[in-house]
């Protein structure tokens, strides 16, 4: 399907005003939502890219700008040491509640959009992996695809670098897909092993799905890009999202 540009809105949160940036079928109709939740650097070229690819199988696609409370709305940040430094320094002062409060801002405006059946999933890359996990936790998300989230086996996303998204994973309802690069320093072995753990000690319905990829893997920009992969797993994430969400 033709996709339109991106256009934004502005969602209230608690903590200010989010900018979210909206990508969806040119054609007319009601599709389902996807929340999409973006790696550190916010909205950057290669995730609006992605957006598109979703959007294009018949989805309305929403991109939070998570850091709102910090940058200028607009605000991407560079592929760069800098723009790395930036993007970790918010992702751990930020307020776990905030990152909460994100989602439920996005969910409410889905229910109110006019494009969309009122069908909601979410997919998150990288910081957005673990977000998308917390979405997860919201009664009206029933398919959700995580790509290496960060900080999830440590709990240490947000201010004080203390969450409880394993604990809190009892409360998932819907679906899960969990993809995982096994050359990824971010998240070794012993990491990705306590997630697994955790997800069999609920018996949570999910995939788990492991590559031999670096961290960013799916990201096409940069040396560690893996355009194979990202095929592969393209069209898994959109099976799933067929299953779960039509």
């Amino acid at each position: 399907m033709i996709v339109t540009e991106p256009q934004s809105v502005e969602l209230p949160t608690p903590y200010g005003a989010m900018r979210t940036h909206v990508i969806r079928p040119v054609a007319s109709g009601r599709y389902p939502a996807i929340l999409f939740y973006s790696e550190i650097f916010q909205i950057t070229a290669p995730i609006r890219r992605t957006a598109a690819v979703i959007a294009g199988h018949g989805y309305v696609v929403l991109m939070p700008e998570v850091y709102h409370e910090f940058e200028t709305a607009g605000t991407v940040l560079a592929y760069d040491q800098a723009g790395s430094d930036r993007g970790n320094r918010w992702k751990y002062e930020k307020e776990l509640a905030s990152y909460d409060a994100d989602t439920r801002a996005l969910i409410d405006h889905v229910k109110g959009r006019e494009d969309c059946s009122g069908t909601v999933g979410a997919l998150g890359i990288c910081l957005g992996g673990h977000l998308s996990f917390r979405a997860a936790m919201e009664p009206e998300v029933l398919g959700t695809v995580c790509f290496y989230g960060t900080d999830i086996a440590q709990g240490s996303l947000g201010k004080g670098k203390h969450d409880d998204s394993l604990e809190r994973a009892a409360e998932i309802r819907g679906e899960l897909l969990m993809i995982w690069g096994r050359q990824d320093p971010h998240i070794p072995l012993e990491a990705r092993r306590i997630i697994l753990a955790r997800l069999d000690e609920l018996n949570l319905k999910f995939a788990w799905h492991e590559v031999n990829g670096a961290h960013a893997f799916m990201r096409d920009e940069g040396p560690r890009y893996d355009p194979e992969l990202a095929l592969l797993l393209y069209a898994e994430a959109l099976g799933f999202f067929r299953r779960t969400l039509r």
